[in-house]
């Protein structure tokens, strides 16, 4: 059970033409492996994430999660698809105002009607999740009783929930401090690897970059092993 990414390549229209921003990128990753991606802003970090996260089609080339193709999927096969095998997580935390802490974490099993068991068993995981990052006093607390620190701890249980096979991570630290930022990174990381989910995180942090084992370079729309 892996990643396997070759040759993907992604343009975009503008009033000048096409202007490409993949040019063949390549990527394997297995099961536990976290990758660190940087390089200068406009490189095409997001755009791969977006393509990962079957957010996007790109032009030509082929993702392959599990030995799946997504690109051939119909919009709600594609909906589910997104929904139970990749885990996202934003710069900024999207986390819904009006939800608790707990009713936020519990929101990706929101897209469809489950037995009473297996909705009994994730809001337990949701709570477990929680206790995991330190958050077991805040379950009741809407977001804005919370810190930085603590929403992208949330947003980091919320993309766990439904034990994703891929979790993307886009400056998941970029609105924090350093120690905010480091502890997040840390702990992304620690959940990650002891949930054996897949871990790529866009950052323009060397120091965050330097926490992961594996680390990447966009430049000229390839991945440029660091």
């Amino acid at each position: 059970m892996s990643l396997r990414v070759r040759r993907l390549v992604k343009s975009f229209a503008s009033p000048a033409g096409l202007v490409p921003v993949l040019a063949g990128a390549d990527l394997d990753m297995s099961p536990g492996d976290a990758v660190a991606l940087t390089g200068p802003s406009g490189s095409g970090k997001s755009t791969l994430l977006h393509l990962f996260g079957a957010l996007e089609s790109p032009d030509s080339g082929t993702i392959e999660l599990d030995g799946a193709d997504p690109s051939g999927l119909s919009p709600d096969n594609l909906a589910d698809y997104r929904n139970r095998k990749i885990g996202f997580i934003f710069q900024d935390h999207h986390l819904l105002p009006q939800c608790t802490v707990k009713e936020n974490v519990l929101s990706p099993a929101w897209a469809c009607r489950r037995p009473a068991a297996e909705s009994a068993a994730l809001d337990s995981r949701a709570s477990a999740l929680l206790d995991r990052v330190g958050l077991s006093s805040r379950l009741g607390h809407l977001p804005a009783a919370l810190s930085g620190g603590e929403r992208q701890r949330a947003a980091v249980a919320r993309a766990l929930l439904l034990h994703p096979r891929l979790v993307l991570a886009d400056e998941p630290t970029g609105n924090l401090d350093r120690t905010s930022a480091l502890s997040v990174a840390s702990l992304l990381l620690e959940m990650a690897a002891s949930e054996g989910a897949m871990l790529l995180v866009v950052t323009h942090s060397a120091e965050i970059a330097g926490l992961f084992p594996r680390k990447y370079r966009m430049e000229e729309g390839r991945l440029l092993a660091t």
